[in-house]
């Protein structure tokens, strides 16, 4: 665990801070304040389940339809371009 501390020093190609992660989240904040949160269990994980689906779609520059498409017929997502 602690040798994977300090990868980006190693690998310049890895940026040295999570600003990256802190702003994926940050529509799922944001739609948590204006909804005032989720009413059942299974609504909070499926927003999840989609929010991650379209994050990772969106990173490998996927169109989110098409990413949606190919979990429901349970295929990987491809390697973007």
């Amino acid at each position: 665990m602690r040798r994977h501390l300090f990868v980006f020093v190693q690998n310049r190609d890895l940026a040295a801070t999570n600003n990256g992660a802190e702003r994926a989240l940050r529509p799922c904040a944001v739609y948590r304040k204006i909804t005032n949160g989720f009413r059942s269990a299974w609504g909070a994980a499926l927003y999840a389940d989609i929010r991650s689906v379209v994050e990772t779609a969106r990173r490998r520059s996927i169109r989110a339809t098409d990413a949606i498409r190919l979990t429901l017929d349970q295929r990987p997502l491809p390697i973007g371009t």
